[in-house]
Protein backbone atom coordinates (compact mmCIF):
# COMPACT_ATOMS: atom_id res chain seq x y z
CA UNK A 1 0.00 0.00 0.00
CA UNK A 2 1.41 3.23 -1.17
CA UNK A 3 0.80 6.68 0.69
CA UNK A 4 1.83 10.25 -0.46
CA UNK A 5 4.24 11.45 2.06
CA UNK A 6 2.75 14.81 3.61
CA UNK A 7 6.78 16.16 4.37
CA UNK A 8 9.28 17.21 1.46
CA UNK A 9 12.00 14.49 1.00
CA UNK A 10 10.26 11.38 2.66
CA UNK A 11 10.36 9.46 -0.07
CA UNK A 12 13.59 10.19 -0.52
CA UNK A 13 14.22 8.81 2.55
CA UNK A 14 12.91 6.32 2.23
CA UNK A 15 14.68 5.10 -1.09
CA UNK A 16 18.57 5.57 0.76
CA UNK A 17 16.92 3.39 3.44
CA UNK A 18 15.92 0.60 1.05
CA UNK A 19 19.58 1.56 -0.98
CA UNK A 20 21.25 0.73 2.10
CA UNK A 21 20.23 -2.95 2.23
CA UNK A 22 20.87 -3.77 -0.81
CA UNK A 23 24.22 -6.02 -1.08
CA UNK A 24 27.38 -4.64 -3.17
CA UNK A 25 28.08 -6.34 -6.67
CA UNK A 26 31.10 -6.20 -8.64
CA UNK A 27 30.61 -4.29 -12.88
CA UNK A 28 31.22 -6.52 -15.22
CA UNK A 29 34.65 -5.94 -16.92
CA UNK A 30 32.89 -5.06 -20.02
CA UNK A 31 31.10 -2.51 -18.49
CA UNK A 32 34.24 -0.78 -17.11
CA UNK A 33 35.85 -1.64 -20.57
CA UNK A 34 33.50 0.38 -22.68
CA UNK A 35 33.44 3.57 -19.40
CA UNK A 36 36.97 4.27 -20.19
CA UNK A 37 36.88 4.04 -24.07
CA UNK A 38 33.81 6.41 -24.09
CA UNK A 39 35.69 8.92 -21.94
CA UNK A 40 39.54 8.47 -23.32
CA UNK A 41 37.73 8.94 -27.00
CA UNK A 42 37.03 12.79 -26.68
CA UNK A 43 41.11 12.85 -25.58
CA UNK A 44 42.06 11.03 -28.60
CA UNK A 45 39.90 12.74 -30.94
CA UNK A 46 41.33 15.91 -29.42
CA UNK A 47 45.34 14.21 -30.09
CA UNK A 48 43.66 13.58 -33.81
CA UNK A 49 42.96 16.55 -34.33
CA UNK A 50 46.20 18.25 -32.77
CA UNK A 51 48.48 16.53 -34.53
CA UNK A 52 48.14 17.24 -38.26
CA UNK A 53 48.37 21.31 -37.20
CA UNK A 54 51.99 21.04 -36.18
CA UNK A 55 52.60 19.55 -38.73
CA UNK A 56 51.11 20.85 -41.50
CA UNK A 57 53.00 24.32 -39.88
CA UNK A 58 56.20 23.01 -40.20
CA UNK A 59 55.81 21.50 -43.90
CA UNK A 60 57.09 24.71 -45.43
CA UNK A 61 60.01 25.10 -43.08
CA UNK A 62 60.98 21.57 -43.46
CA UNK A 63 60.73 22.20 -47.66
CA UNK A 64 62.79 25.29 -47.37
CA UNK A 65 65.30 23.51 -45.26
CA UNK A 66 65.49 21.04 -47.40
CA UNK A 67 65.51 23.14 -50.58
CA UNK A 68 68.57 25.24 -48.63
CA UNK A 69 70.45 21.74 -48.05
CA UNK A 70 70.10 20.75 -51.84
CA UNK A 71 71.47 23.60 -53.18
CA UNK A 72 73.58 24.05 -50.83
CA UNK A 73 75.20 20.69 -51.87
CA UNK A 74 74.37 21.90 -56.16
CA UNK A 75 76.68 25.11 -55.52
CA UNK A 76 79.66 23.04 -53.96
CA UNK A 77 79.53 20.23 -56.14
CA UNK A 78 78.72 22.07 -59.64
CA UNK A 79 81.89 23.89 -59.39
CA UNK A 80 84.52 22.57 -61.40
CA UNK A 81 87.84 22.99 -62.59
CA UNK A 82 89.41 23.77 -65.59
CA UNK A 83 91.38 21.19 -67.05
CA UNK A 84 93.82 21.72 -70.21
CA UNK A 85 95.38 19.64 -71.79
CA UNK A 86 99.74 20.04 -72.36
CA UNK A 87 100.38 16.88 -74.00
CA UNK A 88 99.19 13.30 -74.95
CA UNK A 89 95.84 11.77 -73.78
CA UNK A 90 93.99 12.16 -70.58
CA UNK A 91 91.32 9.49 -68.92
CA UNK A 92 88.60 10.91 -68.44
CA UNK A 93 88.46 13.30 -71.83
CA UNK A 94 87.14 16.46 -69.94
CA UNK A 95 87.89 19.92 -70.37
CA UNK A 96 86.73 19.91 -66.62
CA UNK A 97 86.92 18.07 -63.44
CA UNK A 98 84.64 18.44 -60.07
CA UNK A 99 84.44 16.70 -56.82
CA UNK A 100 84.75 13.25 -56.76
CA UNK A 101 86.54 12.51 -60.21
CA UNK A 102 89.26 11.39 -60.99
CA UNK A 103 92.14 12.82 -63.32
CA UNK A 104 94.88 10.40 -65.35
CA UNK A 105 97.96 10.73 -67.26
CA UNK A 106 100.11 8.59 -68.96
CA UNK A 107 103.17 7.72 -69.70
CA UNK A 108 103.44 10.48 -72.34
CA UNK A 109 100.57 13.32 -71.19
CA UNK A 110 100.51 16.03 -69.39
CA UNK A 111 98.02 18.43 -67.94
CA UNK A 112 97.53 21.53 -66.29
CA UNK A 113 94.14 21.83 -63.85
CA UNK A 114 93.40 25.48 -62.56
CA UNK A 115 92.32 25.40 -59.21
CA UNK A 116 89.19 27.90 -59.24
CA UNK A 117 90.55 31.22 -58.66
CA UNK A 118 94.04 30.47 -56.66
CA UNK A 119 96.24 29.20 -58.68
CA UNK A 120 97.33 26.08 -60.95
CA UNK A 121 97.91 22.17 -60.49
CA UNK A 122 100.68 20.91 -63.19
CA UNK A 123 99.84 17.12 -63.55
CA UNK A 124 102.83 14.92 -64.71
CA UNK A 125 103.12 11.52 -66.65
CA UNK A 126 101.81 8.84 -65.37
CA UNK A 127 99.92 10.48 -62.20
CA UNK A 128 96.56 9.25 -60.89
CA UNK A 129 94.67 11.95 -58.89
CA UNK A 130 91.03 12.83 -57.75
CA UNK A 131 89.28 16.55 -56.74
CA UNK A 132 88.23 15.96 -53.54
CA UNK A 133 86.62 19.67 -52.47
CA UNK A 134 86.05 22.35 -54.21
CA UNK A 135 84.14 24.63 -51.49
CA UNK A 136 85.60 28.44 -52.10
CA UNK A 137 87.33 27.76 -48.39
CA UNK A 138 88.84 24.27 -49.11
CA UNK A 139 90.06 23.11 -52.58
CA UNK A 140 91.05 19.45 -51.33
CA UNK A 141 92.82 16.94 -53.96
CA UNK A 142 93.96 13.02 -53.43
CA UNK A 143 97.25 12.35 -55.28
CA UNK A 144 97.05 8.39 -55.20
CA UNK A 145 100.23 8.72 -57.26
CA UNK A 146 102.83 10.13 -59.50
CA UNK A 147 103.94 13.95 -59.61
CA UNK A 148 102.44 17.17 -59.53
CA UNK A 149 103.52 20.68 -59.17
CA UNK A 150 101.56 23.34 -57.61
CA UNK A 151 101.55 27.68 -57.44
CA UNK A 152 99.04 28.54 -55.46
CA UNK A 153 98.22 32.58 -54.40
CA UNK A 154 96.13 32.61 -51.55
CA UNK A 155 95.60 32.83 -48.23
CA UNK A 156 96.98 30.05 -45.64
CA UNK A 157 95.33 26.67 -45.88
CA UNK A 158 92.70 26.64 -48.56
CA UNK A 159 94.70 24.10 -50.84
CA UNK A 160 95.25 20.84 -49.79
CA UNK A 161 96.79 18.19 -51.89
CA UNK A 162 96.33 14.62 -49.77
CA UNK A 163 98.50 11.36 -50.23
CA UNK A 164 98.33 8.18 -48.31
CA UNK A 165 101.07 9.16 -45.61
CA UNK A 166 100.88 13.21 -45.66
CA UNK A 167 99.29 16.45 -46.56
CA UNK A 168 100.61 19.21 -48.06
CA UNK A 169 99.08 22.44 -46.63
CA UNK A 170 99.98 25.23 -48.77
CA UNK A 171 101.16 27.94 -47.04
CA UNK A 172 101.06 30.38 -49.92
CA UNK A 173 103.65 29.35 -52.12
CA UNK A 174 105.04 26.85 -55.00
CA UNK A 175 106.35 23.40 -54.48
CA UNK A 176 106.21 20.04 -56.21
CA UNK A 177 105.56 16.32 -54.96
CA UNK A 178 105.50 13.23 -56.01
CA UNK A 179 104.54 9.89 -54.66
CA UNK A 180 104.49 6.02 -55.68
CA UNK A 181 101.80 3.57 -54.98
CA UNK A 182 102.64 2.62 -51.75
CA UNK A 183 102.59 6.34 -50.11
CA UNK A 184 106.15 7.06 -50.29
CA UNK A 185 107.10 10.69 -51.51
CA UNK A 186 108.99 13.67 -51.77
CA UNK A 187 108.08 17.31 -50.86
CA UNK A 188 110.07 19.47 -52.75
CA UNK A 189 108.85 23.63 -52.05
CA UNK A 190 110.62 26.26 -53.99
CA UNK A 191 108.45 29.09 -53.05
CA UNK A 192 107.04 30.28 -49.94
CA UNK A 193 106.07 26.88 -47.03
CA UNK A 194 104.42 24.23 -46.81
CA UNK A 195 102.82 22.37 -43.49
CA UNK A 196 103.46 18.37 -44.38
CA UNK A 197 100.86 16.97 -41.71
CA UNK A 198 100.08 13.27 -40.73
CA UNK A 199 98.14 12.36 -37.77
CA UNK A 200 99.22 14.78 -35.86
CA UNK A 201 102.85 14.86 -36.89
CA UNK A 202 104.12 18.50 -38.64
CA UNK A 203 106.96 19.00 -40.60
CA UNK A 204 106.93 23.11 -41.71
CA UNK A 205 108.98 23.28 -45.17
CA UNK A 206 110.49 26.17 -46.66
CA UNK A 207 111.49 27.55 -50.08
CA UNK A 208 114.54 25.78 -51.42
CA UNK A 209 114.06 22.60 -48.80
CA UNK A 210 113.18 18.94 -49.07
CA UNK A 211 110.78 16.57 -46.72
CA UNK A 212 110.27 12.94 -47.31
CA UNK A 213 107.59 11.07 -46.64
CA UNK A 214 107.09 7.05 -46.01
CA UNK A 215 103.85 5.17 -45.31
CA UNK A 216 102.72 3.93 -41.67
CA UNK A 217 105.64 6.98 -40.45
CA UNK A 218 104.82 10.36 -42.44
CA UNK A 219 106.85 13.17 -42.69
CA UNK A 220 109.93 12.91 -42.15
CA UNK A 221 112.55 16.04 -40.63
CA UNK A 222 112.88 18.68 -43.87
CA UNK A 223 116.09 19.39 -44.85
CA UNK A 224 117.61 21.91 -47.24
CA UNK A 225 118.45 20.91 -50.72
CA UNK A 226 122.22 22.04 -50.35
CA UNK A 227 122.54 20.27 -47.34
CA UNK A 228 125.74 18.15 -46.91
CA UNK A 229 125.24 14.37 -48.62
CA UNK A 230 125.85 12.98 -45.39
CA UNK A 231 122.80 14.36 -43.20
CA UNK A 232 120.67 14.02 -45.89
CA UNK A 233 121.93 9.94 -45.50
CA UNK A 234 122.08 9.78 -42.12
CA UNK A 235 118.36 11.79 -41.64
CA UNK A 236 117.10 9.38 -43.95
CA UNK A 237 118.54 7.01 -41.48
CA UNK A 238 117.07 8.55 -38.63
CA UNK A 239 113.90 9.07 -39.99
CA UNK A 240 112.49 5.78 -41.57
CA UNK A 241 114.97 2.94 -39.94
CA UNK A 242 115.46 3.31 -36.55
CA UNK A 243 118.94 5.42 -36.82
CA UNK A 244 119.00 6.24 -33.54
CA UNK A 245 121.87 8.08 -31.74
CA UNK A 246 124.62 7.06 -34.33
CA UNK A 247 122.67 8.62 -37.17
CA UNK A 248 122.15 11.81 -34.83
CA UNK A 249 125.46 12.11 -34.00
CA UNK A 250 126.03 12.12 -38.33
CA UNK A 251 123.51 15.04 -38.36
CA UNK A 252 124.96 17.28 -35.51
CA UNK A 253 128.73 16.95 -37.48
CA UNK A 254 127.50 17.84 -40.52
CA UNK A 255 124.89 20.62 -39.95
CA UNK A 256 125.59 24.10 -41.26
CA UNK A 257 124.14 27.34 -39.62
CA UNK A 258 121.33 27.18 -42.17
CA UNK A 259 120.65 23.45 -41.12
CA UNK A 260 118.97 24.95 -37.92
CA UNK A 261 115.59 23.91 -39.65
CA UNK A 262 116.64 20.61 -39.44
CA UNK A 263 117.82 21.06 -35.95
CA UNK A 264 114.44 22.63 -34.84
CA UNK A 265 112.25 20.06 -35.56
CA UNK A 266 114.41 17.42 -34.23
CA UNK A 267 114.26 19.06 -31.10
CA UNK A 268 110.68 17.39 -30.60
CA UNK A 269 111.80 13.90 -32.08
CA UNK A 270 114.87 13.16 -30.75
CA UNK A 271 114.78 11.13 -27.23
CA UNK A 272 114.68 13.39 -24.55
CA UNK A 273 118.13 12.85 -23.52
CA UNK A 274 119.36 13.25 -26.64
CA UNK A 275 117.52 17.07 -26.60
CA UNK A 276 120.45 18.68 -25.07
CA UNK A 277 123.09 17.83 -27.44
CA UNK A 278 120.98 19.16 -30.30
CA UNK A 279 120.04 22.63 -28.37
CA UNK A 280 123.55 23.04 -27.60
CA UNK A 281 124.56 22.29 -31.63
CA UNK A 282 121.91 24.86 -32.30
CA UNK A 283 123.49 27.80 -30.05
CA UNK A 284 126.43 27.01 -31.31
CA UNK A 285 125.58 28.69 -34.75
CA UNK A 286 123.80 32.00 -32.73
CA UNK A 287 122.35 32.44 -29.21
CA UNK A 288 118.57 32.04 -28.97
CA UNK A 289 116.88 35.50 -28.66
CA UNK A 290 115.46 37.13 -25.71
CA UNK A 291 112.69 34.73 -23.47
CA UNK A 292 114.15 31.71 -25.07
CA UNK A 293 115.60 29.76 -22.45
CA UNK A 294 117.23 26.70 -22.18
CA UNK A 295 115.03 25.03 -19.80
CA UNK A 296 112.04 26.26 -21.71
CA UNK A 297 113.68 24.56 -24.73
CA UNK A 298 114.43 21.21 -23.54
CA UNK A 299 110.70 20.90 -22.21
CA UNK A 300 109.49 22.09 -25.62
CA UNK A 301 107.34 25.08 -24.30
CA UNK A 302 105.21 25.63 -27.91
CA UNK A 303 105.44 29.16 -27.23
CA UNK A 304 109.09 29.34 -26.86
CA UNK A 305 109.64 26.98 -29.72
CA UNK A 306 107.70 29.29 -31.93
CA UNK A 307 109.73 32.38 -31.17
CA UNK A 308 112.99 30.71 -31.65
CA UNK A 309 111.44 29.08 -35.60
CA UNK A 310 110.30 32.60 -36.34
CA UNK A 311 113.88 34.32 -35.60
CA UNK A 312 115.55 31.30 -37.27
CA UNK A 313 113.83 31.70 -40.41
CA UNK A 314 115.61 34.69 -41.21
CA UNK A 315 118.35 32.23 -42.07
CA UNK A 316 116.57 29.84 -43.85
Amino acid sequence: MFRRSTHPGEHEKIASSALAHLPMAKAPDAIRTAIEASLDAPKAAAVRVKRPSWRWALLPATILLLYAITWSWYRVHRVRWDVVRVSGSLAPRSESIGAGEWLQTDASSRAEVRVGTIGTVEVEPDTRLRVVTTRPNEHRLLLERGEIAATISAPPKLFFVETRSATAVDLGCQYRMNVDDKGNGLLRVTLGWVSFDWQGRESLVPAGANCRTRAGTGPGTPFFEDAAKDLVAALDDFDFSGGGASALRTILDSARPRDTLTLWHLLARVDVSQRPLVYERMVSFAAPPSGVTRDKVLTLDPQTLKVWKDELAWSW
